[in-house]
């Protein structure tokens, strides 16, 4: 009885307040807790520098593009030291930014080589309530307790030959843990018990499509996402050669698109019933330069529907690294050299295209009615979406920009190459 009454005292007071019970808002992926770029903030600043606007900045040992995640009160991200000899998880307090502990979790024998714009800790940790899931490739993935800082378990035995380094992202999916490997040798995909680290199911990309190209073109840097078509889940794959929707629950294939080449890296997207993928670098034959296609697929097909529901592509100024953002039918992409193009995303026309000054390889964002573009130099280009291009702000941070920052709780968590920002409105 007593219960009862205590309940129906704090509906009343939520509802003479105004005072909804809403969760804090956390950014557990790579782009976001629905991996689209996409943040729950209203108030996130458009005006920063090195002297304004800065709540905290920490230093973060190591090298490392990975992006960082954020739940509750704690930020992690993923690092490891330039030689790849140590690589390790790190977590920082989202109101002081205080380094809150360092896990080492790997100390390989040996390393691969990797490409120099790469490092060793480039994929993006994926984060929950109580844990955090942090993956470096074929060294090595673990699982860390948030509120202990012990490591929960690890897997060393998913080994693939990177040929230029990791950079797949892993994602949670229910119970399942989902994670690409796909090197020079193999390429499958395989989903943990994220409880265990168990495997659960382990599917390998159809051979017939690999084993008669080179190796180079063989590999794939590619993040996953899950989209619901007529009420079941599919998980959105798109790795070398092509791109395959897989029941996320069991690996069983649904339909494929076939693109060839290889270096998928951009995320797919899905807007409106459609799913939007890259191909990864296509290299012409002719010699001619190489690009990268971007193509709009209807996703309620099943085997190869590269014939039937491929409704467009573009191939002019698309990112290979970079992943767009949608906002209301129209899709901001930013290529590596800086040309912005403006899509629609019915028809793939361009509505308007600009060019930025620098290099990009964060993913664009949309948060508090605006969109971000993060160039490689620290600039940072805050624009309105629309129908014709309107710059709201440039913003100049010291240091190197590869990660994709969270926008969270109305401030943005931007990692450089050798600090972690919290950036907010200094009134916070």
């Amino acid at each position: 009885m007593k219960l009862n009454h205590l309940t129906n005292l704090l509906c009343i007071f939520l509802v003479v307040t105004n005072l909804p019970l809403q969760a804090q808002e956390n950014w557990t992926h790579l782009r976001g807790c629905n991996l689209d770029g996409h943040s729950q903030s209203k108030n996130a600043p458009t005006n920063w520098s090195e002297t304004s606007n800065i709540l905290w900045k920490t230093e973060i040992r190591g090298v490392a593009w990975s992006s960082p995640v954020v739940f509750d009160d704690q930020i992690w991200t993923s690092s490891a030291t330039q030689n790849g000899k140590e690589l390790f998880a790190v977590c920082a307090d989202f109101n002081s930014g205080k380094i809150l502990k360092e896990v080492l979790l790997f100390k390989p024998d040996s390393v691969q080589h990797i490409h120099p714009t790469n490092s060793y800790a480039t994929s993006t940790p994926c984060i929950e309530d109580g844990f955090i899931y942090v993956h470096f490739g074929t060294y090595g993935t673990a699982c860390v307790d948030t509120k202990t800082f012990e490591i929960a378990w690890t897997r060393t035995d998913l080994n693939c030959e990177h040929m230029q380094g990791a950079a797949s992202s892993p994602i949670l999916y229910k119970n399942l843990l989902i994670l690409h490997i796909e090197g020079t040798d193999v390429q499958y995909l395989i989903a943990l018990d994220k409880h265990t680290g168990k495997t659960v199911w382990k599917t390998d990309r159809p051979r017939e499509f690999y084993d008669n190209i080179e190796p180079v073109s063989r590999k794939a840097y590619c993040t996953p996402i899950v989209v619901a078509v007529n009420g079941k889940d599919q998980l959105i794959s798109n790795g070398s050669q092509l791109a395959i929707a897989y029941e996320p629950e069991t690996g069983k294939e649904i339909s494929q698109v076939f693109y060839g080449e290889d270096s998928t890296v951009s995320m797919p997207l899905s807007y409106n019933g459609m799913v939007y993928v890259n191909s990864g670098w296509m290299l012409p034959k002719d010699g001619s330069p190489f690009y990268a296609r971007l193509l709009a697929v209807d996703p309620t097909g099943t085997g190869d529907v590269t014939k039937t529901l491929v409704k467009w592509e573009v191939k002019e100024d698309v990112p290979q690294i970079s992943t767009p953002v949608i906002v209301d039918s129209l899709i901001y992409m930013v290529h590596e050299r800086g040309d912005l193009t403006c899509l629609s995303a019915k028809n793939g026309a361009v509505v308007w295209k600009t060019k930025l000054g620098g290099q990009f390889n964060a993913s664009v964002l949309y948060s508090s009615a605006n969109i971000y573009l993060f160039g490689v130099k620290g600039k940072t280009y805050v624009i309105k979406p629309g129908i014709t291009f309107q710059q709201v702000a440039e913003n100049q941070l010291d240091g190197m920009i590869k990660a994709t920052p969270a926008i969270v709780r109305d401030n943005i968590i931007l990692r450089t190459d050798k600090f972690l920002y919290r950036i907010g409105k200094s009134d916070q």
